[in-house]
């Protein structure tokens, strides 16, 4: 492929996509991206300006809905690379599972068809680490792209049983139809990092709970955590990497941190600002005694003080990839949220 490309960025509203049609507009591509409604459009550019957008002309919007098959025939017409990024986030317990888990699934091979019809080269879909660690027996295993989550194991919720089914649809397509587009998966582990526009996404909500004071004591959890800025270089390089074709790649850095380190580092570089963040850590019987009455607490009970080991070596080797150290993520994401005053002590 060539260095350019015409990309398709699904969900441009989101906190990766906004993040990832930045980087590959400055990297030369001219970039589509689908949002539900053409009239959010200005809206969209707006928080992209804010947060840098420079090459205004090569991008343009065009509607379309993980749950319709109306606009993707236009979405994908004339695209070279499509990432796929745009899937329901809803981690934790939800009411209606299905709600989370259909349109991810569906609407990844809705994608994938329609960018086999257009004889798209590449599809990047951005998967999670919720599609490999979940589920598996506590040791001291390092979690690479040959693990998958075990859908019947503890601690599996909607949102890993989406990611987990829609990945494995999406591998499942591109192997069973014949000429289909090569295929690249990610997989990033928690994502923080400055926030787009005045939505809180992503592994963002944690930082916000503890500075704004609605998160009291931390439970005794570890959290391996991606800078979304480096999320989005690595599919930037997927995009045209020949040697990424028919890969998954995890996308982490490092050793999972604590609840309480990830407190105490907000403390450290924040000041006054964040003068409401937790001191004080949850007791495990605490945590599983709640979670007998309240869902939010029955995730956290199989993962108390286990800590997930990680790979990215193959990230590193294939894509040139060299992430930020995680705490330069977290710091980065608590002053945006902070600036934009969307923390309330």
């Amino acid at each position: 492929m060539e260095n350019t490309e015409h990309v398709l960025v699904t969900g441009g509203s989101g906190f990766i996509a906004g993040h990832l049609i930045l980087q590959l507009l400055d990297a030369g591509h001219r970039v589509r991206t689908t949002i539900r409604s053409l009239e959010r459009e200005p809206a969209v550019r707006a928080v992209l300006a804010e947060a840098g957008l420079t090459a205004d002309d090569r991008l343009e919007f065009v509607a379309a809905d993980l749950t319709s098959d109306d606009g993707w025939t236009q979405a994908v017409a004339d695209i070279d690379v499509v990432h796929h990024v745009a899937s329901p986030v809803m981690p934790g317990h939800v009411e209606d599972e299905d709600s989370v888990i259909r349109p991810a699934v569906e609407g990844t091979l809705r994608v994938l068809r329609a960018a086999h019809a257009a004889g798209v080269d590449r599809v990047v879909l951005t998967s999670a680490f919720h599609a490999v660690s979940w589920g598996h027996p506590h040791s001291d295993h390092v979690f690479t792209e040959a693990d998958w989550t075990v859908l019947d194991g503890p601690g599996v919720d909607a949102y890993g049983t989406s990611k987990t089914l829609a990945e494995r649809a999406a591998w499942d397509f591109v192997a069973s139809e014949p000429g289909a587009p090569e295929l690249v998966t990610t997989m990033p582990v928690a994502v923080m990092g400055p926030a787009m526009g005045h939505a809180v996404s992503g592994a963002n909500h944690i930082l916000q709970s503890m500075l704004s004071g609605a998160m009291t004591a931390t439970p005794r959890l570890f959290i391996p955590i991606v800078d979304v800025r480096d999320v989005a270089a690595a599919h930037v390089t997927a995009t045209t990497e020949p040697d990424a074709a028919s890969k998954r790649f995890l996308l982490s850095n490092g050793p999972a941190l604590e609840m309480t380190e990830i407190a105490a580092t907000l403390r450290e570089h924040l000041g006054d600002d964040a003068r409401a963040v937790p001191t004080q850590t949850l007791p495990d019987d605490v945590v599983r005694t709640a979670a007998e009455t309240q869902p939010q607490f029955r995730a956290m009970v199989p993962d108390l003080g286990y800590a997930k080991r990680t790979s990215n070596e193959r990230a590193r080797t294939v894509l040139g990839w060299t992430p930020r150290d995680p705490h330069q993520a977290i710091v980065a994401a608590a002053r945006s949220l902070v600036a934009k005053g969307l923390v309330h002590p």
